[in-house]
């Protein structure tokens, strides 16, 4: 069995953690298992990296130099957890001090230039992946694995220029990708890989974006042709509804690539929509397992997966709705167009869309954090008195999910009717034409006690 597997952000948290990913890989080895790993950042040093090229750009430089020795400790302290033989580590240290330095000097230019440009940013990004990276492969070295260190654009990966939120050019990539790993694998070798980062065929450091690191092992494996993509992560696999809101949620044993997207735009955490699509378009299975249980089965995600009508739920707090339109509308047939251009242009995501068939009024679901833009957007986009405008704070969005709903009658009665027996106003309403999800708009103080009622309704805990 052929396999590529990503430890997610979780799994890198510390040197016991990454020290525990290894020897799950030695495990897989031992039963004959090739594979490919993909490495995320260490927990939350993305976000600190962001932070210090804030502080960069500000000019204040000495709080970089803090932020340089809590990065520093943070991957020390993990190199001496995750490797025991001391030349190894003593080793792995010095390939890291040497990126930690090359860190530090970038920051030290930012800082007296006082610009942040995305080409700049993605480069300081990819230095997260690169720390964590070097100390999984010693780690793997330490448990006695042949294994070679590889940023993303030494696998083979290789992306446009769009800085922040590249994307691969995907025949060049999956030629590089086979030419690259395959000889590595043949030899029993794990390539050991940054997720997160490529680079243009010009060899400029780019990032994937969001689900960055998912979607790396997705291009490595569609491209490999592997046999299953493993992402292990800190749950026991896809959840039916996040499990600190409904106490009794379990593990979804199967779904379709086309549920996962569904619930990754409703907002639950689990694989990004983007890194769906290589593994989809190749047909290749997706397993998402926990690091800290992996004798556990945790979901398999397919192009087809039979199961209960629905499958899941998950909410989007925090979230607004504004209504517009009105019987005075000179074009009503324009307001939709309209009003979700103005979203579109403002980078405003839409959560939920619902239009009279009148289509001389429309209802939408932003996020909350958008509204004040979007109302002022509206306004300014209509002529005075030509719409009606109304807006409705304290709102959040449920989906429910599955691909049984498709041509299955009466789904939607059974959903309202669980509602409404727990005293539940909704108070906005759409179905995707997929027929894979049915999302509704309550008040967020009845947010958790509908996602309750649903997950009974619907048996989710059996």
């Amino acid at each position: 069995m052929r396999y590529v597997m990503k430890f997610g952000g979780s799994c890198m948290k510390n040197g016991e953690n990454i020290r525990r990913s290894a020897e799950i890989v030695k495990q897989y080895r031992e039963k004959g298992g090739e594979i490919v790993t993909i490495t995320s950042a260490m927990s939350r040093v993305t976000d600190e990296i962001l932070d210090a090229l804030k502080k960069a750009e500000d000019g204040r430089e000495g709080e970089i130099e803090e932020f340089i020795g809590k990065l520093a400790e943070k991957h020390e302290e993990a190199c001496r957890e995750a490797i025991n033989d001391s030349q190894l580590r003593e080793e792995t240290w010095k390939e890291e001090e040497a990126e930690i330095n090359e860190l530090r000097k970038l920051l030290s230019v930012i800082a007296y230039l006082r610009e942040v440009t995305p080409r700049v940013r993605d480069y300081a990004l990819s230095f997260g992946e690169r720390l964590s990276t070097r100390i999984f492969w010693g780690s793997l070295l330490d448990l006695g694995i042949r294994a070679e260190y590889l940023r993303g654009w030494e696998a083979g990966i290789v992306t446009n220029e769009n800085f922040g939120s590249a994307r691969p050019l995907m025949t060049v990539t999956y030629r590089e990708v086979k030419k690259r790993l395959t000889p590595l694998l043949e030899k029993g070798i794990v390539p050991v890989v940054t997720g997160f980062i490529a680079a243009t065929p010009e060899g400029v450091v780019t990032t994937l974006g969001r689900g960055g690191s998912d979607y790396s092992a997705t291009i490595i494996g569609a491209a490999l042709g592997v046999d299953e993509i493993i992402l292990w992560k800190d749950v026991e696999g896809v959840m039916t509804a996040d499990p600190k809101l409904v106490p009794d949620a379990r593990t979804v044993p199967r779904m379709s690539y086309e549920e996962v997207v569904e619930l990754a735009y409703f907002g639950a955490q689990v694989i990004h929509p983007l890194a769906l699509e290589p593994a989809s378009r190749e047909n290749i299975p997706i397993r998402v397992k926990s690091v800290f249980n992996p004798s556990a089965e945790g979901t398999l995600i397919t192009k087809i997966a039979e199961g209960p009508t629905v499958k899941a739920l998950t909410m989007i707090k925090n979230s607004a709705i504004i209504l517009v339109g009105g019987a005075e509308a000179a074009e009503p047939s324009m307001i939709a167009p309209k009003v979700l251009s103005l979203m579109h242009e403002l980078g405003i995501r839409v959560l939920m869309l619902s239009q009279a068939s009148s289509q001389a009024n429309i209802s939408i679901a932003i996020p909350k954090d958008d509204l004040d833009r979007a109302l002022k957007a509206i306004r300014s986009g209509f002529a005075p008195g030509e719409v009606q405008i109304d807006h409705e704070e304290g709102i959040c969005v449920i989906a429910v999910i599955g691909s049984g709903m498709r041509g299955k009658p009466g789904v939607a009665a059974k959903i309202f009717n669980a509602v409404a027996e727990k005293g539940i106003n909704v108070r906005m309403i759409a179905q995707g034409s997929s027929e894979l999800n049915i999302s509704f708009a309550v008040r967020e103080e009845d947010g958790v006690k509908a996602l309750r009622s649903l997950h009974e309704e619907f048996r989710l805990n059996a």
